[in-house]
């Protein structure tokens, strides 16, 4: 299978579940410096073979988990009472892939979000014509249970270039609701920058599209020059985006933008980059190629939770992409003495359970 990266490199709440303060965390779990001492541990890997993972922790007090299968040809979701116990969770399809047409390939990381009252799933997808033409589309489901109801089909958010695009998340920041995601830009000779703009709806954005990040830096352009994968958390005063970038290997790590919680987010100097990964692989863990990342909080409501995928061997025979073994991770998130977020190193696996 071509890599969904050499095609482009030859071309050149909000209660809602959106944001972890919806969760109700109180604010001590927020503060810099929070003590990790007793953070809770859960059995590593979570879910096997299952990329791009999304914990949500609904008002309702169930957790939700969805994520990428490596056939790439349905959307799953799972629910539990504590993040432990997705692990053996029912998992039921909720969504296929079309027999033809659009949406019919390449059905990549799903997001479950709560808005207005509604579900919604954002996710990626290519058509029966073109494998790689990958794009971004929501599902809807009015239903109080994700798990039960229709999905109706609300189709593609239409962003400014019909181009690749992909890793749809939606967060709400004073107010507003913005979508942040990956794309290729035409004028480019590279993979995926990420983009901001603010929504009208759930399923379509309004006003500028805003570049924050293109792959520039060394660790960003390992194998291809990518960035993708965002995903927002909200504390200490400021918006931290994580994302991942270079190839889907061992290369594979997370970056970090920040910008001061009053500040414009579509203002792209808002924004500032870590010059250095804050998220990789690690020898001494056995873990490699983390990445893809979101957040939760635990079941004590105080501790936050990092939500990623890695294998456990960094040698790959043939595509990345068509190894199954990225696994579901996770595991407390500390806090540094300066506000910002402490990822430390992908922990090792466990037979530690909570």
């Amino acid at each position: 299978m071509t890599s969904r990266r050499t095609v482009l490199k030859g071309a050149a709440g909000a209660a809602a579940g959106t944001g972890l303060a919806a969760f109700g965390a109180p604010a001590a779990a927020r503060a810099a410096g929070a003590p990790a001492a007793a953070a809770p541990a859960y059995t590593n890997p979570l879910v096997r073979q299952r990329a791009d993972p999304l914990i949500l922790r609904h008002t309702d007090g169930s957790y939700y988990f969805t994520a990428t299968v490596p056939e790439y040809d349905r959307i799953v979701l799972r629910r539990a009472r504590t993040v432990g116990g997705l692990a053996q969770a029912e998992e039921k399809v909720v969504w296929r892939a079309h027999d033809s047409g659009e949406m019919a390939n390449h059905i990549w990381a799903p997001e479950l979000h709560f808005i207005d009252g509604a579900w919604y799933l954002y996710f990626a997808a290519g058509s029966s014509q073109d494998q790689w033409a990958i794009r971004p589309y929501v599902l809807e489901n009015t239903s109080a249970d994700p798990l039960q109801g229709t999905w109706r089909e609300r189709g593609r958010i239409r962003t400014q270039w019909d181009s690749f695009a992909l890793d749809a998340t939606t967060f709400v920041h004073r107010g507003t609701r913005y979508l942040a995601w990956a794309q290729h830009d035409p004028s480019q000779n590279n993979n995926t920058d990420l983009y901001l703009a603010a929504m009208d709806s759930p399923w379509s954005i309004t006003g500028p599209q805003v570049r924050l990040s293109r792959p520039e830096l060394p660790w960003e352009t390992v194998g291809f020059a990518v960035n993708e994968g965002p995903f927002v958390l909200q504390r200490n005063g400021r918006v931290f985006m994580t994302y991942s970038a270079s190839a889907t290997d061992a290369n594979y790590c997370m970056g970090l933008l920040t910008a001061p919680d009053d500040a414009d987010l579509l203002d792209a100097a808002s924004w500032t980059k870590s010059e250095e990964p804050v998220f990789t692989s690690n020898d001494g863990t056995s873990q490699y190629g983390p990445g893809h990342s979101c957040f939760t909080v635990a079941e004590d409501g105080r501790t936050d939770l990092l939500v990623y995928h890695a294998r456990q061997y960094k040698e790959i025979e043939g595509d990345p992409l068509n190894d199954p073994n990225r696994h579901t991770r996770v595991q407390a998130l500390g806090w540094k003495p300066d506000g910002t977020p402490d990822f430390g190193v992908p922990v090792a696996d466990s037979r530690r359970h909570r």
